[in-house]
């Protein structure tokens, strides 16, 4: 994959460029990120300001995609409303769950991501009108970067002190009739969002068996 930030001038430098002498995450920061975190099926009735997920993006767009394309795309359920048409698309086991959820979140990919490019990588001069006749190519950049944007979504609100339970259980097909109906997104997971009770066995699972680096990766 390539990491290119080919942008406009005003939005090519990160708005907290670190210093050159800046440091990497302490421990501490990376275990809250990856080893401390759970999933969490139940969470508090706190309310969760759909402004830290606005924050959430704002840090991960920055991660890279191939050729910067970006194609990650959020609803945000924020209203009784909005949640009321979503819950008849979820599979029993997570209907509930996802009722009692703060927020939720669909994340998708974009089919036409294709016609941002001109803003995103003008280098690739043709490539929108080149793309749209293609659309197996699409799809398959489209799910394949919005899914590695989706792990970096999860760890950007980690980052931001939410707690996540993503979930695939649902139908698709329902979720893009209801409200993609105007739009060539694609849904990929549903992300319930919040704060996990501390005094709830329920809330997380005990941490299950990872795989060691040596069960997973070669050293060539």
């Amino acid at each position: 994959m390539t990491a290119e930030m080919h942008h406009d001038a005003e939005d090519t430098a990160h708005p907290t460029q670190p210093q050159a002498d800046a440091g990497r995450l302490d421990r501490e920061a990376i275990d809250h990120l990856f080893a401390d975190g759970h999933t969490t099926q139940l969470f508090t009735d706190e309310p969760v300001d759909p402004e830290l997920v606005r924050r959430a993006y704002e840090d991960l767009r920055w991660a890279p995609t191939a050729m910067n394309s970006q194609p990650l795309r959020l609803d945000v359920i924020a209203s009784p409303e909005a949640k009321r048409r979503l819950l008849p698309h979820m599979i029993a086991f997570n209907r509930e769950k996802t009722e009692r959820a703060p927020l939720t979140l669909i994340a998708s990919y974009d089919l036409d991501w294709h016609r941002h490019m001109g803003h995103l990588a003008p280098f690739r001069e043709g490539f929108e009108q080149d793309a749209e006749g293609k659309a197996g190519m699409r799809e398959g950049m489209g799910r394949l970067n919005a899914a590695i944007q989706i792990g970096y979504l999860l760890m950007a609100l980690r980052a931001h002190g939410l707690e996540v339970g993503p979930m695939a259980g649902f139908s698709n097909d329902g979720v893009d009739a209801e409200f993609h109906a105007d739009r060539a997104w694609r849904s990929l997971v549903v992300i319930n969002v919040g704060h996990a009770p501390a005094d709830d066995e329920k809330a997380q699972q005990p941490r299950q068996g990872r795989l060691e680096f040596e069960q997973a990766a070669q050293v060539l």
